[in-house]
C-alpha cells in the first residue's frame, strides 16, 4: 500500500527520454541519489495538462538547482507523447520540454501509485516527491480539472530538504520552528 514514509513504488516504462528513437526507459533506480517530483496527468492534448507539463519544465532549473529531477506520467503511449512534444504551441502542442514524459500504457504504475481511474483508463492529478533513496515523502492527488501549483511544488521540495519542523506558509530561507 501507498504511504508516506515507505518506500516508493518502483517503476520502469517507455519514454521520451531519447525523442528521436524512445528506446529508453525511466526507472526509479534512475533516480537514485536524488530527489525526484513525479507527477501524474490524464491525458495528452488536453487543456490544463500542458499548462502544468509547461510550467514544470519553466521551472526545471530550480528543480535542478534544489537537486531535483521532474518526471511526468500518462497513459498515453510514448508515441502520443513525441507527437504533442513535436507539435508546436500554437497547435496545440507542448514543444520542446526539460524533462522526460513517460508512457504507463500498461497503466501498473498509475494502479501503483493509487491514482488511476479505472472506469476511464486514466491517471488523475498525483503529485509525488520521493527522496534519494527511494522513500515516498510527499504526495498529493485531487481532480481532473485543477492543475496543480509548481512554486508550491518547489516550497515542499526545499522543506522536505531542510528537514525540521517548517510552518503553515513557510518559504525557504526561513527557519524551522524551534521546540
Amino acid at each position: 500500500m501507498l504511504q508516506v514514509g515507505k518506500k516508493a513504488p518502483d517503476f520502469d516504462m517507455p519514454s521520451t527520454k531519447d525523442l528521436k528513437t524512445l528506446k529508453e526507459n525511466v526507472r526509479l533506480s534512475d533516480y537514485r541519489g536524488k530527489w525526484l517530483v513525479l507527477f501524474f496527468y490524464p491525458l495528452d492534448f488536453t487543456f490544463v495538462c500542458p499548462t502544468e507539463i509547461k510550467a514544470f519544465s519553466d521551472k526545471y532549473d530550480a528543480f535542478k538547482a534544489a537537486g531535483a529531477e521532474v518526471l511526468a506520467v500518462s497513459t498515453d503511449s510514448v508515441y502520443s507523447h513525441r507527437a504533442w512534444i513535436n507539435t508546436t504551441e500554437d497547435k496545440g502542442g507542448l514543444g520542446s520540454l526539460k524533462y522526460p514524459l513517460a508512457s504507463d500504457i500498461t497503466k501498473d504504475v498509475s494502479r501503483d501509485y493509487g491514482v488511476l481511474l479505472e472506469d476511464k483508463g486514466i491517471a488523475l492529478r498525483g503529485l509525488f516527491i520521493i527522496d534519494p533513496e527511494g522513500v515516498l515523502s510527499y504526495q498529493v492527488v485531487h481532480a481532473l480539472n485543477i492543475g496543480r501549483s509548481v512554486d508550491e511544488t518547489l516550497r515542499v521540495l526545499e522543506a522536505l530538504k531542510m528537514g525540521g519542523l517548517c510552518q503553515a506558509d513557510w518559504k525557504p530561507g526561513q527557519k524551522p520552528l524551534q521546540v
